[in-house]
């Protein structure tokens, strides 16, 4: 019987854990992969907004964590496969046959990068299509490239292609863009950039490499050809969240809805980090939602244990 089982190892989970070692609860940390760091991996850009620490990428925030996690007293299981969760019972039940109890549950899943769904997507993946312009772009120098989606890291992702890209068409399925103003601004004035709005990507062409993107329009009857070197999808996010769907209450989008205190709609079940805030998936909010479930947590077996 643990205190506590974290299923994932993200920053959010990670942060979890250190409070809840530091607190004295016995604690257990799931993860899926072989690495520990989650969404960490997927930030290939300098992070300069998480207080008091600058770091050139996710990794580099990554490995600044390793020391902690290292010294740490709670267990850590990466490359866990889990087969089912009970909420309900707080029994986590693996492939290799073990069952897990523990007195309260968090959950940080994370999120995982929206797809299309179209032909050819699952065929150039990680050659001709790629979601990073900070670690990529140099494989799309001197080509004509595709951007799909129209939030914030799609276009910021667009403007870093057309520094080395002699053209870059950004296509987007609604009316506008939904990007901060910066980056609204910078693309209006950047004559490399096109923007198709209202329109799709129905299909991504090649032979051994990405040749051509099928585009839709709203306006238009037909789909046509673009031809293009490369393809750069960011479309958003969803919560992982499927293997919980008829055991909490979720919201529209699929995200675990939480009371203040990272609590779900099951008692001492917990939620932090992006499976639980589609408007701020931030590792600042992610650390402290950590932060708050452990604390919630640790007061409460204290108040049990006492009486």
């Amino acid at each position: 019987m643990h205190d506590v089982v974290i299923i994932g190892a993200g920053p959010a989970g990670l942060a979890a854990a250190l409070w809840c070692d530091q607190l004295g609860l016995d604690t257990l940390i799931l993860e899926q992969s072989e690495t520990v760091g989650g969404q960490l991996h997927s930030i290939h850009g300098a992070i300069e907004n998480y207080p008091g620490v600058r770091a050139l990428n996710g990794a580099e925030l990554l490995a600044r964590f390793a020391d902690q996690i290292d010294n740490a007293g709670f267990d850590l299981w990466t490359n866990v496969e889990i087969a089912s969760v009970d909420l309900a019972a707080k029994r986590v039940s693996l492939r290799s046959g073990e069952q897990l109890q523990s007195i309260s549950i968090i959950i940080a899943t994370g999120v995982s990068r929206r797809q299309l769904g179209i032909p050819g997507e699952n065929e150039f993946s990680g050659t001709g299509i790629v979601d990073s312009a900070a670690r990529d772009r140099n494989l799309f120098a001197g080509k004509d490239v595709c951007v799909i989606g129209g939030g914030d890291a799609a276009v910021e992702n667009a403007l870093l292609l057309a520094d080395v890209c002699p053209t870059v068409t950004l296509v987007l399925r609604g009316k506008k863009l939904r990007a901060r103003r910066e980056f609204v601004e910078q693309l209006q004035t950047n004559h490399c950039i096109t923007v198709f709005t209202e329109s799709v990507v129905s299909r991504i062409i090649g032979n051994e490499e990405v040749e051509a993107v099928e585009i839709q329009r709203k306006e238009a009857i037909k789909p046509f050809q673009m031809a293009v070197g490369g393809v750069l999808i960011r479309i958003g996010v969803e919560p992982n969240t499927d293997s919980f769907r008829d055991q909490l209450q979720l919201d529209e989008k699929g995200y675990i809805v939480v009371t203040s205190q990272q609590e779900t709609t099951l008692t001492n079940v917990f939620a932090i980090g992006d499976v639980s805030n589609p408007m701020a998936s931030t590792i600042s909010g992610a650390t402290g939602a950590g932060a708050t479930s452990a604390k919630v947590i640790a007061g409460r077996l204290q108040s049990s244990r006492r009486s």
